[in-house]
């Protein structure tokens, strides 16, 4: 089965970890081309062409400010990803509660004296 166009959605656009770098790197304020180069250490062309893609999925908008091009992030944009991956978050957080019970039973039982036995759930 063929892979869709990186241009055909956020979620495609953001598939590539240099985008999603960028992303990042734009979502502190609007950044020109040289500046992402200089944060990221990628050379001009592939800077150019990741914004070229984020733009036309709408994640990334440009303007002029004299000789520069100044890009913005849109970040609205990610909304469809932050609706579709929040579906998943009780996984995380029932993972995450597991992990903070299983942290305080160790800690009680290490606090414990030797020979007394283990508080009841629930109790002082």
């Amino acid at each position: 089965m063929a892979r869709a166009a990186t241009t055909t959605d956020v979620f495609n656009a953001i598939a590539e970890p240099r985008r999603r770098t960028i992303i990042d790197v734009l979502a502190r304020g609007d950044q020109a081309v040289g500046q992402i180069m200089a944060r990221l250490r990628i050379a001009q062309p592939a800077v150019s062409k990741h914004l070229g893609v984020l733009r036309k999925v709408g994640l990334v908008s440009v303007r002029k400010q004299g000789r520069l091009r100044l890009y913005r992030l849109n970040a609205r944009e990610l909304k469809p990803v932050h609706d579709w991956a929040r579906k998943f978050e009780e996984f995380w957080t029932h993972q995450l509660d597991r992990i903070k019970d299983r942290a305080e039973r160790k800690a009680r039982e290490h606090t414990q004296s030797p020979g007394q036995p283990a508080p009841k759930k629930g109790s002082p």
